[in-house]
C-alpha cells in the first residue's frame, strides 16, 4: 500500500483539506495560478483531473502536458474567463507590489474561475506576526524570516469577498510559524 507521501506528494495540508470535505472531487478542472514546482498539483494530474497551471518560470512547463501550462503572470494570463473549477493560488499573492498589483493577481486568477466554483488561496499575512514586522510601505513589510512580502490581514481579505461577490468556505485562518511569519488560508465559493 503506498505511502501518504507517495499518494498526495507535498499538497497543501489546507488543499488537502478541502479534497478530504469533497470540496474538490474528481472530473472537476484544476486552474494552479503560479504552480511553481508544482507542489499541489502532483495528485491531482497522477489522478487523471484536468490541470492547466501558469508560472512566470517557464523550467516548470515539464509539469504538465503540452498545452497545459503557460509561462505567464497570475494578472496576465491567456486562458479563457470561467473555465476552471478550482483555482489554486497557493503562496502567489504576497508577491505582490502594492495594492494595484495585488488586486490585478486577484482579478487575474479568479477571472478564471467558473460560477460555483473554489477559489483556494494561502498568503502571508499581518495577523498574529505584527510584532516581527518591519514596515517598508504600504503593505509591504519586511518579516522575521528576512523576507519582504506584500501582506493581507482578515479586513482586507474580507473586503475583498465582499467586492467580488463571494462566500466563505470556511473561516479566514492564519498559522503563525514561530517567530518568522504567518500564513492565511483564505477559501472563497464564487457565486453562481
Amino acid at each position: 500500500m503506498p505511502s501518504l507521501q507517495e499518494q498526495f506528494g507535498s499538497i497543501d495540508i489546507y488543499l488537502f483539506d478541502q479534497l478530504l470535505r469533497g470540496n474538490v472531487s474528481p472530473g472537476m478542472t484544476i486552474f494552479d495560478a503560479g504552480c511553481g514546482t508544482g507542489r499541489n498539483i502532483h495528485y491531482f494530474l497522477r489522478e487523471g483531473y484536468s490541470v492547466f497551471a501558469i508560472d512566470p518560470d517557464p523550467n516548470y512547463a515539464s509539469l504538465l502536458p503540452e498545452g497545459r501550462f503557460r509561462a505567464e503572470s497570475v494578472e496576465a494570463h491567456t486562458f479563457p474567463d470561467a473555465f476552471a473549477d478550482v483555482v489554486i493560488c497557493n503562496t502567489v499573492l504576497h508577491f505582490a507590489r502594492d495594492d494595484e498589483h495585488f488586486h490585478a493577481m486577484l482579478h487575474g486568477a479568479w477571472r478564471a474561475l467558473k460560477p460555483g466554483g473554489l477559489f483556494f488561496s494561502r498568503l502571508a499575512s499581518r495577523t498574529g506576526s505584527e510584532r516581527l514586522l518591519k514596515p517598508l510601505g504600504g503593505r509591504r513589510y519586511l518579516m522575521g524570516d528576512g523576507t519582504e512580502r506584500y501582506l493581507v490581514d482578515d479586513d482586507l481579505l474580507l473586503e475583498h469577498t465582499r467586492r467580488l461577490g463571494a462566500q466563505l468556505v470556511d473561516p479566514i485562518k492564519t498559522t503563525v510559524v514561530h517567530n518568522l511569519r504567518s500564513m492565511t488560508t483564505w477559501i472563497l465559493r464564487k457565486s453562481v
